[in-house]
């Protein structure tokens, strides 16, 4: 298609993503507070790690388990934060179907093949990270308000405790991906297994320096459990490098391409081929009907 067509395209693309998101966002506004089907609201799923940490380092200590909030607009406020990020997380398949359906047309079936296999595994590995760390949080939570209880209890507003576990969420989520981007590197040929071999221990001692960096409350329990998972997947991305290499060396092999002396003459038939002499048949032009315009323009 003409760039225009492109740009059209990518605006209506765009505007359905966008509609999706408005309106999955309201439907988070509304589940902050009211459970659908029976089930737990949005806004208890997210303040139970919270509740899970030891009463004596709450706020209150009747078991209402309750949050503080500071300001006349905190309420509201807190509330659209929490329901536009699960509308993102809700229209997540509508959004990511209009990027492929955008990109996919300029992809060979094999690219498509690929593509469709790393989004799919990306979505897990996502979703696997804001699993633990909506495990973990509660014990993150538990060791930063029990130091110094005894002299002081951590009153907890509503904002910085949901943007804390909002927060941890996305960057577990996020940081499962960089062992699909070793993978992905090692697909293309910019990684191999020797270089990540070489670089497991180097690899391993950055990915903890990275945990301690990239998790919001500093505290041990959640950078442990960051670090151990990332070494988990980057130990699993080290292996199936290796299956890999190990697959095209064994094709390389059995194609020849390694025994040729890269000193002698290639053994590839560079011969030219014999040309297709035979005259083509050009077929006169018919004639033109009586009554039938037959000009053309210059921009047809």
């Amino acid at each position: 298609m003409p760039l225009v067509e492109h740009l059209y395209e990518l605006r209506n693309r765009l505007a359905v993503a966008m509609l999706a998101i408005f309106v999955t966002t309201v439907v988070g506004y509304i589940w902050f507070d009211v459970g659908f089907f029976g089930g737990p609201s949005l806004g208890a799923i997210l303040k139970e790690p919270y509740c899970a940490v030891p009463t004596r380092v709450q706020l209150t200590t009747d078991g209402s388990c309750t949050l503080l909030g500071v300001g006349p607009f905190d309420q509201f406020a807190l509330r659209l934060k929490v329901g536009a990020t699960a509308g993102v997380v809700l229209a997540c398949p509508v959004w990511l179907y209009q990027i492929w359906a955008f990109i996919t047309p300029g992809l060979y079936a094999k690219e498509r093949k690929y593509a469709l296999t790393f989004v799919s595994c990306a979505a897990v590995l996502f979703v696997c990270g804001a699993v633990l760390a909506y495990f973990v949080v509660s014990q993150g939570l538990a060791f930063l308000l029990s130091i110094g209880s005894e002299v002081q209890t951590t009153a907890l507003s509503g904002d910085l405790y949901f943007s804390f576990v909002i927060a941890l969420l996305l960057i577990f989520g996020v940081s499962f991906e960089l062992p699909l981007l070793v993978v992905m590197l090692n697909q293309v040929g910019v990684l191999t297994y020797e270089k990540l071999k070489a670089w497991r221990r180097g690899l391993i001692f950055g990915l903890f320096v990275f945990a301690a960096i990239a998790t919001p409350g500093q505290d041990p329990i959640s950078m442990v459990a960051l670090a151990l998972a990332l070494t988990l997947l980057f130990e699993l991305a080290i292996q199936i490098a290796r299956v890999s290499d190990a697959r095209k060396a064994r094709k390389r092999a059995d194609e020849g391409w390694d025994s040729w002396d890269p000193d002698a003459p290639s053994p590839i038939d560079t011969s030219p081929s014999m040309l297709d002499t035979t005259p083509s048949v050009i077929e006169p032009p018919k004639p033109v009907e009586q009554g039938v315009d037959r000009r053309i323009d210059d921009v047809t």
